[in-house]
Order: structure tokens, then sequence, then C-alpha cells
């Protein structure tokens, strides 16, 4: 049971239990655009008495980096945290922005110290970082796992539906040679997230940002009637499909 025990087979039970935790929670995805990044996830709606927008997956880092979570929210937020104070050292020691890579690795050191003592637990949470460059304009995409890994994608998910929104990710970058703006992903990510929705969970609410123009390159949450067009529009599309 213990975090810094190996089973026989060279298993971390501890560890793979925070990915089963991961594995509970909302799905949560990010791709890369050819003007930006855009983040969506899916908020399962614990209460009918709950106000719309209070319970965030998705927080600003800095000002052109942002993060989506999937697993404990108590555990991601803890994460948020530090990769904000990462940000924010790198730029008074530097004066400039972090480089995505060496956020990245950082909060990747930071989550994997947490498998290696007795004394403390692996976060139960998978984050996705996301930056633009603000010169470049170049998106970048990172995963990190509840063990420390650290993987660089143009589009991936994690939480319950991961492999079926993996699948559908892959299907939109084959059909579009990876060439797709933001607004246009922002319809693709919201039938994403409601085709991979199981039937069986409670309902959810769509919660999106993006790094792109429409933002200044800065993140932002996507406003509500351009979400509310997107959502309808996904969902016109899914029933065509079934139909």
């Amino acid at each position: 049971m213990s975090v810094t025990t190996f089973s026989p087979d060279g298993r971390v039970f501890q560890v793979e239990y925070a990915g089963k935790a991961v594995e509970n929670s909302g799905t949560a995805l990010a791709i890369c655009c050819s003007d930006g990044i855009i983040f969506a996830v899916e908020k399962f709606l614990t209460s009918k008495m709950l106000v719309p927008g209070t319970i965030k997956r998705i927080f600003p880092v800095s000002r052109n980096s942002g993060m989506a979570v999937a697993g404990m929210l108590a555990d991601s937020r803890q994460i948020v945290a530090r990769a904000r104070s990462e940000a924010h050292q790198y730029k008074d020691a530097y004066n400039e922005e972090i480089p995505p890579e060496v956020l990245a690795e950082r909060i990747g050191l930071f989550v994997h110290a947490y498998t290696l003592y007795w004394s403390i637990r692996p976060f139960g949470c998978a984050a996705l970082l996301g930056c633009v460059d603000k010169e470049t304009k170049k998106p970048s995409l990172f995963c990190i796992e509840p063990q420390g890994q650290v993987s660089k994608y143009s589009g991936t998910a994690s939480g319950k539906g991961k492999q079926a929104a993996k699948t559908e990710i892959e299907k939109l970058f084959a059909s579009t040679n990876g060439n797709i703006t933001c607004e246009k992903a922002l319809v693709h990510a919201a039938k994403i997230l409601h085709k991979v929705h199981d039937e069986k969970d409670k309902d959810f609410e769509l919660e999106c940002s993006w790094i792109c123009a429409s933002s200044k390159y800065e993140h932002a949450s996507v406003p509500d009637a351009i979400l509310k067009a997107a959502e309808a529009e996904a969902k016109k599309m899914i029933e065509a499909e079934d139909e």
C-alpha cells in the first residue's frame, strides 16, 4: 500500500490508484490549432442548485498559458498554484516569460516528488498545459500525468472518455491535416465531449477557453454566446451522424 514500495512485478500501486482517480472525472481535452490552442472540459453537475460556472476546471497560469485538469479538483489547484509560482519566479529572475518546455518539466518534477516519500500521497489529477509563444504565435501542449511523466502533444485528452476523445481528435487531425482554426476547432471540441459523455453519468456543463487571435493571444474563456452557438452546432452534427 505504500507509495515508496514496488510490488514484486515492479509496479507502484498508489500511483496507479491516482491514475484511477483521473479516470473517474469528466473528460478534459486540448487541441493545438493553426492560430493558437483550445481547451474544453466536461464538468459534471453534482447538484441542480449549483450556480453555472462556479466549479472551474480550466485555469490561467500566465497571460499566454493555461491549464485544463482532470481528476481531483483540490489536488489540481495545488498544481496550478505551483505552475503560477514557477512562471512568476522565472519572470522575476530573467525578465521574460518562462519557456513552455521548462514550465512543463518543472511541474512534472514537482508532481513526481509526491511519488517518492511515504508521508505524502501522489496527486490524483492530470493536467493539460497549453502555451502560445507571444512572438512566433506557435502553440505548445503538454500532458502531466500523476506519476510526473511529461509528454508533448498536438492534441490530447484526459479523464473518463480519454480513449474515445483521443480517437476523435486523431480523426479531426487526419481530415484537416492539422490545419484548423480555434473557432472551427471549438465546434469539434464540443462535439467530441458530447459524443464521449456517458448517458449513465450526470448532466454536464461545457467549459472552454482559448489562446488565439480572438483573445489577443492571451488565455481567456470563450464568450458565452460563441460557446452556446458552437454547442448547438455540435449537437446538430451528432444528430446528423446518428441519422
